[in-house]
């Protein structure tokens, strides 16, 4: 097989994959320009600054979940600071 066969016959489609082709694969970070990888979130990140938030399943009221959702994107960490007010104040127990 020609080391670089082209990606796309003549009628546009695209042809799979070798594992050859996938051994010369490099990193996003070593081929994209920096702007473009800062725009596509791949460069690469360090230590997480925050603590990691624990991933559950949870059960809520459905005027309560479509009250927190109606307020658009960042639902969820408003729904988290909410519960951390409410904590300031009240037991779980």
């Amino acid at each position: 097989m020609n080391p670089r066969a082209p990606l796309i016959d003549a009628d546009g489609e695209v042809r799979e994959l070798s594992a050859a082709d996938m051994r010369k694969f490099k990193p996003a970070t070593e081929v994209l320009p920096l702007e473009l990888q800062k725009t596509l979130g791949v460069s690469p990140r360090g230590p997480q600054k925050a603590p990691t938030k624990v991933a559950v399943t949870v059960r809520y009221s459905p005027d309560v979940l479509a009250a927190f959702k109606a307020t658009g994107a960042g639902w969820q960490t408003r729904m988290d600071a909410a519960l951390k007010d409410w904590l300031k104040t009240h037991s779980p127990a």
